[in-house]
């Protein structure tokens, strides 16, 4: 073939030299380690890409050729069978109808073609996570994603590889992103957070996921990102210097001590550093692995000689030590983590692990391939996927396709509690789920029994947080029935989608009378404690998209509509008038708002639509008008009426936009039966909800009843409501509400 030039939009595709790439190069490194025959096939899928794609383009004038390029090196990288490149060069072009999927199975095999159906079944992640952002579906909308979602897991359980292509493909178009528009690139970066990157982890191909988590971050906290970036700058040189003496020390100690290592210093991810510091609640400076290195030996017994060598060499933290070699991550990631401090008193982390535990978190599932005839898939790979079996068996669990993508995305997440049954049993939660989860994961008939919980042998409330290690034993009732307030996540009574679905169903099967009149005392309870006064209730419902106030109480009775839901729409009666509840910005405008002089003035005149009052955190659409900006929700009926007939330069693209910074003042007052520590405990309530407390005014009466008015600061309404019911909560208390002036 003659030699040519690439034209590579994507800079990752290049050699160290920084030059463009010619085919013969790119052909070299994708046909390493194959025959001659699977190196003539790739050149077949790429002549025929190269026929099929000429001029197309894609994002920032990007040749679509280039696209399948950037997509096939990645899956080289991690050692992907040729199957799977060529299918890589091909399926989007199944998918467009320019290639026949049978031509495909004639001239590549029936495993290609296998493939390329598989990895078409996965576009279904991107219309999950648009459903769950729109109203609930019909019965035969709900059958038909449903039957999407089956397609989608078998394709994944029968052939983890469509999984590693469109982790591939998403990688390319997060690092293309920048060319989308704003309100796009966040969508994009959100799913690829709340999806693709978990499952990149779950697999455990880390090269991938921390990619996919850093450009991520970068679109949907772009100035955290920038800051954090700007941070890891300022220190590059000092953090480097300080490296070098660790790796040295670290070298020197164990070459000493007779183990053979391979030292260097670890890149710290800006979205790890993120997260780190908002899990903790600490500041960038507070973080003690930033300086970071890595020990690599040559077996799983010079893992623990080292540690106890560099344990011996730089005192360890305490409480900073993990041993994900004994206990490995449900990714099957294994590794000694400690922390230590190093030469010049400066902190580090340190992981220690061997040549294949590095080797397989860099890979992960791709470490494991074995897709050679007469080879079959290892022990590891085969635990490494066991979860995606297990995922085929929700879909009889779920209610409804939303239940089980919120279920497929809690999975995903790395974060996993390990609690052990009385009899020894390990079961895998969670983090942070509670007795109630535990129970409702073994049995049904034991959630709905429970009435009390033992961990370590004692009581604990059902809210408990369980932490790995705890030994937990149900106390059932026959009489014991589950309760709504088990769903008010508010509460944190359950944090699995399963439990909650369980507790949901059997609440939906009892008596619709029984439910609308408990969903009347919620309500009534939750205006008392917000103080809203002469509400009417019809048009509450209404705003709740409701035809009947008998259905709204019931939704609230069942546990479909929470109070926090509630507090949030009731926000502008709750909040301080003088504060705005939410702000819009301009995201994208269609055209210049020619009636205004400035930006700034455009959004001052920006006002409410009578016809749909949407309200913050809804899809809006703003309509220009003579008195104006009206905003409208995007599937606003009279907002339909008017794209038929108005131009579209009347027409502008705004998002919500909470104002930073801004906290709201109020007063509430609670009244309780005295007691020893009442105080402390509406106080830490308030601490543990981030409220601050400006001011606290305390009385006791002859009677023992105590009086107490606190003055507090407030981000929003849910947060108001979240705290004021945990207070109702506390023991002798009688009332709290907020206090009206």
């Amino acid at each position: 073939m003659k030699s040519s030039t690439l034209a590579i939009v994507d800079p990752n595709l290049r050699p160290l030299d920084g030059e463009a790439l010619t085919l013969d190069e790119w052909f070299a490194r994708v046909g390493q380690d194959r025959d001659i025959r699977e190196q003539r096939l790739i050149v077949t899928a790429y002549k025929l890409a190269e026929r099929l794609c000429a001029g197309r383009t894609r994002l920032g004038g990007e040749a679509e050729i280039s696209h399948v390029f950037t997509v096939v090196d990645s899956l080289a990288e991690l050692h992907m069978d040729t199957d799977t490149l060529i299918v890589a060069i091909l399926y989007e072009l199944v998918e467009n109808g320019d290639l026949d999927l049978e031509d495909v199975a004639q001239q590549f095999g029936r495993e290609v073609a296998k493939l390329i159906r598989g990895v078409n079944h996965m576009s279904v992640i991107s219309e999950l996570k648009e459903a769950s952002l729109h109203e609930p579906m019909s019965p035969e909308e709900q059958a038909e994603q449903t039957e999407k979602l089956r397609r989608m897991i078998l394709a994944m359980v029968e052939d983890v590889r469509v999984m590693l292509i469109k982790l591939a493909e998403r990688l390319h178009e997060m690092r293309m992103i920048r060319y989308l528009p704003e309100i796009q690139q966040r969508r994009l970066a959100r799913e690829t957070l709340e999806i693709f990157a978990p499952l990149a982890n779950r697999l455990g191909i880390w090269q991938i996921k921390w990619e996919l988590e850093d450009l991520s971050l970068r679109y949907l906290e772009p100035a955290t990102y920038k800051r954090i970036s700007r941070l890891l700058d300022e220190r590059r040189e000092g953090r480097q210097q300080h490296i070098d003496k660790m790796t040295s020390l670290l070298d020197t100690t164990l070459q000493n001590n007779g183990i053979e290592s391979k030292i260097s210093g670890r890149p710290k991810h800006i979205y790890s550093i993120w997260h780190k510091m908002q899990r903790k609640n600490i500041a960038f400076h507070d973080l003690q692995d930033i300086l970071a290195v890595r020990v690599v030996v040559n077996s799983v017994s010079d893992c623990y000689i080292a540690l106890g060598v560099i344990h011996g060499q730089c005192p360890p933290i305490p409480q900073e030590f993990d041993d994900y070699i004994a206990c490995p991550k449900s990714n099957d990631y294994r590794s000694l983590h400690t922390a230590v401090i190093g030469p010049d008193h400066q902190t580090f982390e340190v992981q220690i692990r061997t040549h294949e535990m590095h080797h397989n978190s860099e890979l992960g599932v791709a470490s494991h391939w074995r897709y050679k005839e007469g080879v079959e898939p290892d022990q590891m790979f085969e635990r490494k996927i066991r979860w995606l079996r297990q995922v085929m068996s929700w879909r009889d669990e779920e209610g409804s396709a939303n239940d089980f993508i919120e279920r497929f995305k809690s999975e995903l997440f790395e974060d996993r509690v390990y609690a052990f049954t009385p009899k020894g049993k390990i079961i895998d939660l969670e983090a942070d789920s509670t007795p109630l989860d535990f129970a409702f994961h073994i049995h049904t008939d034991l959630g709905l029994n429970c009435k009390a919980a033992l961990v370590n042998g004692r009581v604990a409330p059902l809210t408990y947080r369980l932490k790995t290690g705890d030994q937990v034993e149900v106390i059932t009732d026959k009489n014991a029935r589950p309760n709504r307030h088990w769903l008010n996540p508010q509460l944190g009574y359950v944090k699995t989608s399963r439990a909650r679905n369980r507790i949901k169903l059997w609440i939906k099967q009892q008596d619709t009378t029984k439910q609308v009149a408990e969903g009347r005392s919620v309500l009534g309870r939750e205006l008392e404690r917000l103080n809203v006064q002469n509400m009417d209730l019809k048009n509450l419902a209404e705003r709740f998209n409701f035809k009947s106030l008998e259905g709204f109480l019931a939704s609230i009775g069942r546990g479909d509509t929470n109070t926090a839901q509630i507090a949030e729409v009731l926000a502008p009666q709750i909040l301080p008038l003088d504060q705005p509840v939410a702000s819009l910005s301009l995201r994208g405008l269609k055209s210049k708002p020619t009636l205004y002089n400035t930006c700034e003035e455009f959004l001052q005149n920006s006002y409410i639509a009578d016809c749909c009052k949407p309200i913050p955190d809804d899809e809006v659409l703003g309509y220009i008008t003579s008195m104006g900006v009206e905003i409208h929700l995007v599937d606003c009926g009279h907002l339909a009426q008017l794209q038929t007939t108005a131009d579209d330069e009347c027409f502008v693209e705004v998002e919500w936009e909470p104002p930073a910074g801004t906290m709201y003042t109020l007063d509430i007052h609670i009244k309780a039966d005295d007691r020893y520590g009442l105080l402390r405990d509406v106080s830490n309530i308030l601490t543990e909800e981030r409220i601050n407390i400006i001011a606290v005014e305390t009385a006791t009466d002859q009677e023992h009843i105590a009086n107490m008015r606190m003055t507090v600061e407030i981000k929003d309404a849910r947060q108001f409501s979240r705290a004021l019911q945990r207070i109702d909560a506390l023991r002798n208390v009688m009332t709290v509400n907020r206090v009206v002036h």
